[in-house]
């Protein structure tokens, strides 16, 4: 057993990460992403929905790396990507991406000249954004591709289905403006048995079916998310847009596993200070717990500086050869502590596991998620930029 000297049992520093050779780059917490695990979780949707894919990489394609997993999915022939904001989708199109982007967010006028400067496609959501999406392309002298947005249920950006005739009517005579898409967004579908979904589905199908009643050409509708595609199969329509699922995680608890999904995401860090806590002194800001006997303290260096929760204080769990250990105290902004008991063994630069298997074992994000109250969209999305991203595969 190591003290708090920070030398691993060799004697010598902790080692470098292979491949790696900048020094800030070996820091010892680092998230670990397989491009060979989404290519699987891509194929397992196509394969399933038998229709065109929107891969959707917004907030940094969930936590595992805009750039690297938005090449590897055009390169692996995704149809399409979806960003959550006009930013997202120029960092892709700098990036030398190619395959057609679809801004989700809702539009701010100021930027409508931006979307259409890098051939972005634009979510308009009401009569005045058309007209603002209109002004720009005139004054560019150049056509915008857009979909338009139907709220059926959401109550957040997009024209309410019941009174969408002359929103869609408009959008149809525009001379700047080429209609790709009509789109809604499913509130419910982690949810098999909400029944929700099939509102929605009924409120979007009547929608969509104005462009007959007016005569125009019925552009590319779609409105299933992950749980649509896990669990609607009503809802894939003319294309889905996966999400979470595209990364091997569930949305929720009650989610059904219908596809084979592989998680691509793995987080891991090391042992960097080991100590024996004497029974009742506590451990952490707050001193919130304290061993009931002598027990052995490792502190691992991440926290909620990393997006790692503070809401797993004394609540969530880590793997150390194999053996899943508690975490103790609160989180701390830089590093957590794990309480391996009485007899526990841990050697500074052993390796933890936060995120993924070791050994036979494994702790999902939807594992983390629930230690932490949360879903596992907050877990992905919450891991920041601070931690290094190492990519396999591909």
């Amino acid at each position: 057993m190591m003290n708090g000297s920070g030398i691993g049992r060799s004697g010598r520093p902790g080692p470098t990460m292979p491949g790696v050779s900048d020094p800030v780059s070996q820091r010892p917490t680092r998230i670990r992403v397989d491009l060979d695990a989404i290519s699987h979780n891509l194929r397992e949707i196509r394969d399933r929905v038998g229709v065109p894919v929107m891969a959707i990489v917004k907030a940094n394609a969930y936590g595992h790396g805009l750039l690297p997993v938005a090449r590897h999915l055009q390169a692996q022939g995704a149809d399409q990507l979806g960003v959550a904001f006009v930013e997202e989708g120029i960092a892709l199109r700098e990036a030398g991406v190619t395959v057609p982007i679809l801004v989700l967010g809702g539009m701010f006028g100021p930027q409508v000249a931006q979307y259409i400067g890098h051939d972005l496609e634009i979510t308009v959501s009401s009569l005045a954004k058309l007209r603002q999406v209109e002004s720009a392309a005139e004054a560019l002298g150049r056509k915008a591709v857009v979909h338009l947005k139907i709220d059926t249920g959401m109550e957040r950006i997009g024209v309410h289905s019941y009174s969408c005739g002359p929103f869609i009517e408009a959008a149809c005579r525009s001379r700047w403006c080429t209609i790709k898409g009509i789109y809604s967004h499913l509130a419910c579908a982690d949810d098999p048995d909400s029944p929700m979904t099939a509102q929605q589905l009924e409120r979007f199908l009547d929608a969509c079916a104005h462009f007959e009643r007016i005569g125009a050409p019925m552009p590319m509708r779609h409105i299933a998310n992950s749980g649509g595609v896990l669990h609607h199969p009503g809802s894939w329509l003319d294309m889905v847009r996966p999400g979470i699922a595209l990364y091997g995680v569930l949305p929720e608890p009650a989610a059904r596993r219908t596809l084979d999904l592989k998680p691509a995401l793995s987080l891991l860090s090391q042992v960097v200070y080991f100590k024996v806590v004497k029974a009742g002194n506590p451990v952490s800001y707050g001193a919130t717990w304290a061993p009931t006997q002598d027990s052995r303290v490792v502190t691992i260096p991440i926290g909620y500086g990393d997006g790692w929760p503070r809401a797993l204080s004394s609540r969530g769990a880590v793997l150390i050869h194999g053996q899943r250990h508690p975490m103790v105290g609160r989180v701390c902004m830089d590093q957590f502590m794990v309480d391996l008991g009485p007899d526990g063994t841990a050697f500074n630069e052993d390796e933890v596991v936060l995120i993924g298997r070791q050994n036979g074992e494994a702790i999902s994000v939807e594992d983390v998620a629930v230690a932490a109250g949360t879903i596992p969209y907050e877990i992905l999305t919450g891991l920041n930029e601070r931690i290094p991203r190492l990519y396999q595969g591909g």
